[in-house]
């Protein structure tokens, strides 16, 4: 779900808890023409990865000790993007989370804070719990009005070829994203194993993965006008194994998509935001999906 333009809460720190286990903050900075980190700190278990990239922009991957989440842990991450930077943030792989026997859940909370004409791309691989796992995220978008923003948000059945296909047991989600100090979209999700199985037909039913991605600010809107139109011209097919959507917002839109599989998703979500290698001069997605 996504809700019209209300004052946006103050849900987090303009500075990341930098002692505590699993924090980190993040800082890109427009030096000589070009993006550069200017500041990356993180405590374990989250870990910051900062490759060189090909372009103007910059890249950084988060990952973390011991390959996933375990119950209890908690990242929180703080990210700026100064004036005029074009940054993408991403993950070395999937974000896994493990069983939790007590219920404890492991968490993930993201501030991402871009200032004018700032260009962000947020574009992790996608969520998979295993069997037994609880799983909290919560992500804060703030925009200057001349910040753009590209940002996917996406979850996967678990780990099906062992039999665990939709077998956690609660997944939850929100995303605010505020333009000048006003939010204009929140999207909440929660799958919960108390209300009945998962993947039960009339809940997830067929669909192994599911996704969004959001496109926001001046550098978005013509993309997005694009995909809103392609989308409308499409017709709807029965049985079709990949299935989406597309609604508009303020200076942007969101696109959704479900299908069988991981693969199947991440291709049409690659295909269809392509446009976003030319705004950064940079590949997202290389040597991913």
């Amino acid at each position: 779900m996504h809700q019209s333009a209300v004052d946006l809460p103050v849900a987090f720190p303009t500075r990341a808890l930098a002692p505590l286990p699993g924090h980190g903050e993040l800082e890109f900075t427009r030096v000589n023409g070009r993006t550069a980190v200017t500041r990356a700190m993180a405590s374990s278990p989250l870990r910051l990865l900062t490759p060189r990239g090909h372009g103007m922009s910059a890249r950084v991957f988060t990952s973390t000790f011991g390959g996933g989440l375990v119950a209890g842990d908690t990242i929180a991450l703080t990210v700026r993007a100064g004036a005029g930077t074009a940054c993408i943030l991403g993950t070395q792989a999937s974000t896994k989370v493990y069983r939790s026997p007590a219920g404890i859940p492991s968490s993930q909370r993201i501030l991402l804070i871009a200032e004018e004409g700032a260009t962000c791309v947020v574009a992790p691989d996608p969520v998979t719990c295993f069997a037994g796992a609880v799983y909290e995220q919560r992500q804060s978008i703030q925009l200057h009005a001349g910040a753009s923003l590209l940002m996917i948000d996406w979850l996967t059945s678990g780990r099906r070829a062992r039999g665990e296909r939709w077998a956690f047991d609660r997944y939850q989600t929100c995303t605010d994203i505020a333009v000048g100090g006003r939010v204009i979209f929140r999207d909440a999700l929660r799958l919960d194993a108390a209300d009945g199985a998962v993947g039960a037909e009339h809940r997830m039913g067929r669909c192994d993965c599911m996704g969004l991605a959001i496109l926001i600010g001046p550098r978005m809107e013509r993309p997005a006008a694009n995909l809103l139109e392609w989308v409308q011209s499409r017709p709807v097919t029965p049985g079709e194994n990949l299935i989406f959507s597309a609604s508009p917002l303020p200076g942007g839109a969101v696109l959704r998509a479900a299908g069988p599989t991981t693969e199947a998703v991440g291709r049409w979500f690659r295909e269809r935001l392509s446009f976003a290698s030319e705004l950064l001069g940079d590949d997202p997605w290389a040597r991913k999906w």
